[in-house]
């Protein structure tokens, strides 16, 4: 274990993993009262390795995160009220109750968001690390995924990319060795994550994600190294979710025996012991920051029961916007002159006169003698 800080880093750290923990706990109570709606994805189990990492990271740093983020906005500073309400669906929510729980964003504080699509984060990453470089700034990306993403197409595409520009992006596994419900013997041929990016020569660790200390000492040493140097680096941290893959998972995949001895590692509990030993901490303020979490998460349960939903007329704003000033969403290249093809109506006359003359040439064809009609 890495040495232990001075005692107000040390309750900074606490603290925020004591949030993390009652938010999630709370968030699955108010997801079994119908109160949060959509998916829920709890990180308990995983705070060392969420507040390690943060901890370390520069206010302009960038964090992007998959959709098991509550945790990541929460450690980034982001109210729990508005964490909160965006799980309830409220329009003082971090999305404007849009989101929900995989869609956590808060770009005041540089964390660009869940995503609720498997390694659907990973060239995002890529693009704001390029975004930095391209600006000339000494801005570090963390990007943080699980091991299932491990295994996209896009993983292999962005750590070749990342590797040949450059880029200055830390790629984070949080390895809590099961990709949903499938183990990692089972989806991986490569266990060892930390090795998986070797081939584009990308460096990797892995450490022990279930330690605080340790995490913020390594990936601190990768922040600065990937800063200094202004090429990716891979760290695996090796940590567990308590909790099933979603609220709704029945976990039938693991022994109730393998999650009881990761308790016997809780992160929470493993750095409290350590503290006290040292006498950094007193037993008052291991009691105090499990007081304040309590208090801060049940005042936003009352905050987002308070705050209003989303007015009904709203449902269909900023989902897609057509205006002169933007680039087209779509191209239509069905005549010598391509045009937006969400505009259809506004299609160029050679657009309109050859669809109008594929169509008579069609109806004068017998239907049996079709391309593509049998008997």
């Amino acid at each position: 274990m890495a040495r232990v800080p001075d005692r107000e880093t040390c309750l900074e750290l606490l603290g925020r993993m004591c949030l993390i923990r009652r938010f999630e706990e709370e968030a699955g109570r108010q997801y079994q009262r119908a109160k949060a709606g959509g998916f829920l994805h709890l990180a308990i189990g995983e705070e060392a390795t969420i507040v390690g990492t943060t901890s370390v990271m520069r206010e302009d740093d960038y964090l992007i995160g998959t959709y098991r983020t509550h945790g990541h906005a929460l450690a980034r500073g982001t109210p729990a009220d508005a964490v909160m309400a965006e799980l309830f669906g409220k329009e003082t929510g971090t999305s404007g109750g849009r989101g929900g729980s995989m869609h956590i964003f808060d770009a005041k504080r540089r964390f660009m968001g869940g995503y609720g699509i498997v390694g659907g984060n990973l060239p995002l990453a890529a693009g704001l690390a390029l975004a930095s470089q391209y600006r000339e700034e000494d801005t570090v990306t963390v990007c943080m995924f699980g091991d299932g993403a491990s295994n996209t197409g896009n993983f292999g595409e962005t750590m070749n990319l990342a590797a040949l520009w450059k880029l200055p992006v830390v790629f984070l596994v949080e390895n809590n060795l099961y990709g949903m419900g499938t183990s990692i013997e089972r989806h991986s041929a490569v266990t060892d994550l930390s090795h998986k990016a070797e081939g584009y020569g990308i460096e990797g660790e892995r450490i022990d994600g279930m330690d605080v200390l340790e995490v913020r000492d390594r990936v601190s040493v990768h922040l600065e190294e990937v800063r200094s140097k202004g090429r990716p680096s891979l760290v695996e941290a090796f940590t567990y979710r308590y909790r099933g893959h979603s609220a709704a998972d029945p976990e039938v995949y693991r022994d109730k025996a393998e999650v009881e001895e990761w308790r016997q590692k809780d992160p929470i509990e493993n750095f409290v012991k350590v503290c006290l030993e040292d006498a950094v901490l007193g037993e008052e303020d291991i009691e105090a920051a499990k007081q304040q979490a309590d208090k801060t998460v049940e005042a936003a349960v009352q905050f987002a029961d308070n705050s209003p939903d989303p007015a009904l007329e709203s449902l269909y704003e900023e989902l897609y916007v057509v205006s002169e000033t933007m680039g087209w969403y779509a191209v239509d290249e069905r005549s010598p002159e391509p045009h937006p093809g969400e505009l259809g109506e506004e299609a160029p006359a050679a657009a309109r006169d050859l669809a109008e003359s594929v169509a008579d040439r069609e109806s004068e064809i017998e239907p049996q003698n079709r391309p593509g009609v049998r008997d």
